[in-house]
């Protein structure tokens, strides 16, 4: 039996996602040879997959006598495939996605596998039924943004973080393309389809912070942590004596497209530079709550305690960074996350002067989940 080049390409992804790699890098990894028809399904299923997954397993347990520990991740993620596509692509006919899910099986492991993804699936069809799409998001991140935001922003928040992300893209000051729409952050615009001709794809919120800066022409600028480079792109815009740095010498490298110096440094140790600058962009490595809608895989693999370290390691970049501020500089440390561990306590850890915060909610604001603070040092 053939099988479907999307779904045998979003199942080795989802695969390489359970070994441990990021949905994007799989997806474009095992996707490198379909036509476009066939890598818009596989970016579907993979991604639909991911945002839904807890959704899928409540099904899964509803009809399976087989704890979901305890089944291979290949049946496992043959039977979440399948479900998904029933479920939430009307495009797509069932009996098309059951008889790949039980090839998958099969190819797999053992007859026996087809076989129970093959019962499962057709229970599935025969008798459906109904799941809380709260499931969907871990309860114990639900309780945080319930303790946080209040019960109906962390309602929000989880829903958003099943829709696909709108597209936005980075204008400037040139023209947009036919049909872009403009928002209220200056140069970014929504694109609903089509192409986006030179410009690039970013967030709307992540647009939003470059402006906290202020910058002025002439001013040096410093981002700390800024592969991929798109946020030190938009300072650009504006004419600056700027470096770009990044811990890892591979994506310092893809930032000299930029046409300015590059430096590979770990932010956490004492910098490099003999000079203070106007202006500090800090937008840190975090946990990336605020992102789950373009990042599901996130949810599944965060755990409470990974936020001690992760607060460690902002708390000492913030601090470098602070040290090479001018006096009447600014810095903006910002994050994509939602916790307050890595932003506000973060921020009066350092104990820097903070002139202005911001905070972008999914679900409430377009795009994605965002943290900014405008810093400056303390006079001692």
């Amino acid at each position: 039996m053939n099988l479907a080049p999307a779904r045998k390409a979003a199942f080795a992804a989802l695969l390489a996602v359970d070994r441990g790699a990021w949905s994007a890098e799989a997806l474009a990894a095992k996707s490198v040879s379909l036509d476009p028809r066939d890598a818009g399904l596989a970016s579907d299923i993979v991604f639909g997959v991911l945002r839904h997954r807890g959704e899928l397993d409540g099904v899964i347990r509803h009809y399976s006598k087989v704890p979901l520990d305890r089944l291979d991740p290949e049946v496992w993620i043959a039977l979440e495939m399948a479900l998904y596509q029933m479920r939430f692509l009307d495009r797509v006919p069932s009996h098309a996605a059951v008889n790949d899910a039980v090839e998958l099986a099969r190819r797999a492991g053992t007859a026996s596998a087809a076989a129970f993804v093959n019962a499962i699936l057709r229970q599935s069809l025969r008798k459906p039924v109904q799941v809380p799409a709260t499931l969907s998001t871990p309860a114990w991140l639900l309780d945080r943004w319930n303790a946080r935001f209040g019960p109906e922003a962390a309602l929000e928040i989880a829903r958003a973080s099943l829709k696909v992300p709108e597209r936005y893209i980075r204008v400037g000051t040139a023209e947009p393309p036919v049909g872009a729409e403009p928002t209220d952050v200056p140069g970014c615009y929504l694109l609903s389809d089509g192409d986006p001709g030179p410009h690039r794809f970013q967030d709307i919120s992540a647009q939003a912070i470059v402006p906290l800066l202020r910058l002025e022409p002439g001013q040096s600028f410093l981002d700390l942590c800024a592969s991929p480079g798109n946020k030190t792109a938009q300072a650009l815009e504006t004419p600056l004596r700027a470096i770009a740095c990044d811990l890892h010498l591979s994506r310092a490298r893809m930032l000299r497209e930029l046409g300015i110096p590059v430096v590979a440094l770990d932010a956490r140790d004492p910098l490099p530079f003999n000079r203070k600058f106007d202006r500090i962009l800090i937008d840190a490595p975090c946990s990336g709550t605020g992102t789950l809608a373009r990042n599901p895989e996130i949810k599944w693999k965060l755990e409470p305690e990974d936020f001690a370290d992760l607060q460690e390691r902002q708390i000492a970049i913030l601090r470098n960074a602070l040290t090479q501020l001018a006096p009447k500089g600014l810095l903006v440390y910002s994050t994509c996350s939602l916790e307050r561990e890595e932003n506000e306590d973060v921020v009066a850890a350092t104990g820097a002067k903070v002139l202005k915060t911001m905070q972008r909610l999914p679900g409430r604001d377009p795009g994605d989940g965002f943290f900014a603070a405008v810093l400056q040092p303390t006079v001692s």
